[in-house]
């Protein structure tokens, strides 16, 4: 079972609006934030990173912040409205698409998605059972 995520960025700020974006329209938000560190989690959960289910921070080795090959990672959404709007969300506060919003495969019910990368090309996927 998965606690929590941590995501490297290259710049938190810009990549915590591109977040702020995306999990405002599923029902989070920044929790906390502190030392290049911003963790997000449920609106009205508690306010620590204990609290939070993800975190967007420079990596803790110093390094430049990269994108994983073949790394992706999965939010759940409850309806396909909120997909969309998480993912015109995304794209306006400076993601790129991956994958616009639509039935997996196209056309068949019961698996709705998208997919997104932050500004440092992060991969992520909104989905919902519809």
């Amino acid at each position: 079972m998965i606690g929590y995520v941590t995501i490297g960025a290259l710049d938190s700020e810009q990549s915590g609006r591109f977040y702020d974006a995306v999990f405002d329209a599923l029902g989070h938000d920044r929790r906390t934030e502190g030392g290049g560190w911003i963790g997000y989690g449920p609106k009205g959960g508690g306010e620590g990173f204990a609290d939070c289910h993800t975190a967007i921070c420079p990596p803790f080795d110093g390094q430049p912040a990269r994108p994983g090959n073949g790394i992706m990672i999965a939010y759940q959404a409850q309806t396909a409205a909120e997909i969309d709007a998480a993912h015109a969300a995304g794209l306006a506060a400076g993601g790129t698409d991956e994958g616009a919003p639509g039935h997996r495969p196209p056309g068949t019910p019961g698996f709705y998605g998208a997919y997104l990368r932050d500004p440092t090309g992060n991969k992520i996927a909104l989905f919902a059972a519809a």
